[in-house]
C-alpha cells in the first residue's frame, strides 16, 4: 500500500492524496497539498503534495486508497501508570502556583498491541466522525496516524483568517455546572488571550462570545476569532507564529517553558503527531487554507499502538479531575473509531 494523506472537512468533503509526495518548504500554487508536521515542527519541508489527489465521499473512500483486502483493526489496550505523569502534573502546577508559568498542556498515552487486521480501515470511521470535526490522515508503510479534531488552528483565505480558542472540558451531562466552572473558563480564557494578542501583531482582531461546542462525547468552550491580515502571510508562517497556542502547548510561550514542555513529551512518550498542526490547501481557485490541531486521533507503528489525550494545568486544576479528563478524551477516540 502506498503512502496516503487524508483531509476531511466539516461539511464532509474530503481529499485523498496518494503517493509518492513531494516536499516543499512553502506551500507550493495551485492548492492541493497537505501541511504535515510534527509538533516541534521539524520538518522544514511540511508541504506535501501528492503523486494522485482525489475528492471522495464516505463511500468512495475505499476506491481512493485501495484497501487490498486489509481489515479493520482489533487492538489490546493496556493501562497507563499513572507515576511519571502525576510526577509531571506535581512539577507543572508547583510552577503555576508559583507565578512562574501560567498554563502548560502535558500528555498522557494509553498503549496498545493491534492484535488483527489494519488501522487503515479506520479511515472510514474518520469520514463518518461528527460533522463539527476535521478528520485528518497520514499513513505510510507500516505507520501512521489519523483523527477527527474539533479544534481549527485557522482558515485563511485572501487577507481574511479565521480561528477558534477550544478549551475547556466536561461530559455533556455536566453542562450547567460546567458553565460556570471557574477553572474551566480560566483554562479557556488564557487560549482566547494568547490568540488576540499573537493576531493584533497581524491585522485588526474580532471575538464573538463564549460557545459551547459538543464533539465526539465531549463538551468544550469555544470561542471564534477572526483577524483581517495588513499583509499577506504564507500559510506556514502563519504556523510558526500561533503554534502551539496554550491549548496544547504553554504559556508563557517563552523558549525555556517550550523546552520544559518538550522534556515532559518526551519523558511521557508523547506521539509526534498529537497537538501538531495538519493541514490542506484546496485545489482550484478557491484556494482556501485549513490548519487543525492533530488531537482525538491515535498513531501505530507496526504492531504497536499509541492513543494520547492532554489536560490544561491551570491553578485550579486538581490530579483526580486532570485524570479523569484524559480518561474521557481517550474513551471519546475510541468510541468514535468503533474500538
Amino acid at each position: 500500500m502506498m503512502d496516503i494523506a487524508l483531509f476531511r472537512l466539516p461539511d464532509g468533503r474530503a481529499w485523498i492524496g496518494q503517493g509518492p509526495f513531494e516536499s516543499f518548504s512553502e506551500a507550493p500554487e495551485g492548492g492541493g497539498v497537505f501541511y504535515i508536521n510534527d509538533f516541534d515542527l521539524s520538518d522544514p519541508q511540511p508541504w506535501k503534495k501528492p503523486a494522485q489527489l482525489m475528492e471522495i465521499q464516505a463511500d468512495t473512500l475505499a476506491q481512493g486508497a485501495g484497501w487490498n483486502g486489509a481489515q479493520l483493526p482489533h487492538i489490546q489496550w493496556a493501562k497507563p501508570a499513572t507515576e511519571w505523569f502525576k510526577m509531571a502534573f506535581r512539577r507543572i502546577r508547583r510552577e503555576v502556583l508559583s507565578k512562574r508559568l501560567e498554563k502548560m498542556v502535558p500528555v498522557l498515552t494509553e498503549r496498545g498491541t493491534i492484535t488483527e487486521g489494519d488501522p487503515v480501515r479506520l479511515l472510514e470511521r474518520v469520514m463518518t466522525a461528527p460533522p463539527n470535526t476535521w478528520g485528518y490522515g497520514w499513513i505510510q508503510q507500516g505507520k501512521g496516524y489519523l483523527g477527527a479534531t474539533p479544534e481549527l488552528l485557522f482558515r485563511a483565505k485572501g487577507n481574511r483568517v479565521e480561528t477558534m480558542a477550544l478549551a475547556g472540558t466536561a461530559k455533556p451531562g455536566d453542562q450547567t455546572a460546567f458553565l460556570t466552572d471557574v477553572k474551566e473558563i480560566e483554562e479557556h480564557e488564557i487560549v482566547v488571550r494568547y490568540l488576540t494578542e499573537r493576531l493584533g501583531t497581524l491585522g485588526v482582531v474580532e471575538r464573538e462570545p463564549r460557545g459551547l461546542c459538543q464533539a465526539a462525547k465531549l463538551l468544550h468552550f469555544q470561542s471564534n476569532l477572526s483577524v483581517t491580515l495588513d499583509k499577506p502571510i504564507e500559510p506556514g508562517a502563519l504556523v510558526r507564529e500561533v503554534h502551539p497556542t496554550p491549548a496544547v502547548g504553554c504559556l508563557p510561550r517563552e523558549e525555556h517553558w517550550l523546552a520544559r514542555l518538550r522534556e515532559y513529551r518526551e519523558q511521557l512518550e508523547v506521539p509526534g503527531f498529537f497537538g501538531a498542526p495538519f493541514g490542506f490547501i484546496e485545489p482550484g481557485e478557491s484556494l482556501a487554507c485549513h490548519m487543525v490541531v492533530a488531537i482525538r486521533g491515535l498513531s501505530w507503528k507496526g504492531h504497536e499502538a499509541q492513543l494520547p489525550s492532554g489536560c490544561g494545568i491551570v491553578g485550579g486544576s486538581a490530579f483526580d479531575h486532570e485524570w479523569r479528563e484524559l480518561r474521557l478524551k481517550r474513551e471519546a477516540v475510541v468510541s468514535m473509531l468503533g474500538l
